[in-house]
């Protein structure tokens, strides 16, 4: 399974790649379900600029810095 995104605005023709990794013929009939579309809302984000930020309980640290 790989997902792909289309933009919000695309209007166009959507498209499955099928690739048949057997050794055999595979033939697919019209109606057949060979794939499926999950519809999630866009969301956006606004940003507001900082001149600096607070402290946290991780301070610098990466990954696994809390001891938690």
């Amino acid at each position: 399974n790989a997902p792909g995104t289309i933009d919000a605005d695309y209007r166009g023709e959507l498209k499955v790649l099928l690739i048949n990794q057997g050794p055999e013929p595979f033939e697919i009939q019209r109606g057949e379900r060979i794939a499926q579309i999950i519809v999630a809302p866009v969301s956006t984000a606004e940003f507001t600029e900082a001149e600096e930020l607070s402290d946290t309980n991780r301070g610098q640290g990466g990954f696994g810095s809390t001891g938690k």
